[in-house]
């Protein structure tokens, strides 16, 4: 198989790991998975623990979830394939982190460059590249800033990625549209 750079979107359980896993399992033998998710209560234990039963006892599993770039710069070495699950838990837990400083357009500068970063060095690479992402931007206005923030994000760098992809596929009730053949490009003559 090719070498691609994949994007997986789509809300909540529709099916977006399971189809990137499916996808990544079909690029070779050897695959690298980089997760974001920190199991920080009950909720997170259960979710990050149904996610690794599923995956093959042969994946290799990279927890990063605030500097995935150093993870990513290797995997694309030395891996098949590379799944990174997910890209919205990694602006959330960037947004958070101990270090970000309060000004939101300083914040969105850092998670925006760390992004680009990590499609840079994905690119670079020799494996093929899955990434998850939530579509986060269907539903209502978020009441506070931080909530709005973090949509915003999220879109952005859905966007920025979307962009670098050869493929993107959208999932909905587990079926995967392709998003990228679908697109219309909206240029002047």
């Amino acid at each position: 198989m090719t070498k691609k750079l994949v994007l997986v979107t789509g809300g909540a359980r529709s099916g977006k790991s399971s189809f990137a896993e499916e996808y990544a399992a079909k690029c070779g033998a050897w695959v690298e998975y980089i997760a974001t998710a920190q199991a920080g209560d009950e909720e997170m234990k259960t979710r990050v623990a149904l996610h690794r039963q599923r995956r093959p006892a042969g994946w290799k599993t990279i927890e990063a979830p605030y500097d995935a770039v150093p993870a990513m710069k290797e995997a694309v070495q030395r891996a098949d394939a590379v799944l990174f699950d997910c890209l919205t838990l990694y602006i959330s837990n960037l947004l958070l982190a101990p270090k970000m400083p309060s000004d939101p357009l300083k914040r969105s500068k850092i998670v925006l460059d760390r992004w680009k970063d990590l499609l840079s060095v994905a690119a670079a690479g020799t494996a093929s590249v899955i990434i998850v992402t939530n579509e986060v931007g269907c539903g209502i206005v978020p009441e506070n800033a931080l909530a709005r923030e973090f949509r915003d994000l999220s879109g952005f760098a859905n966007q920025i990625a979307a962009k670098w992809a050869d493929e993107v596929y959208l999932m909905t009730c587990g079926l995967a549209i392709d998003v990228k053949k679908m697109a219309v490009n909206s240029k002047c003559d």
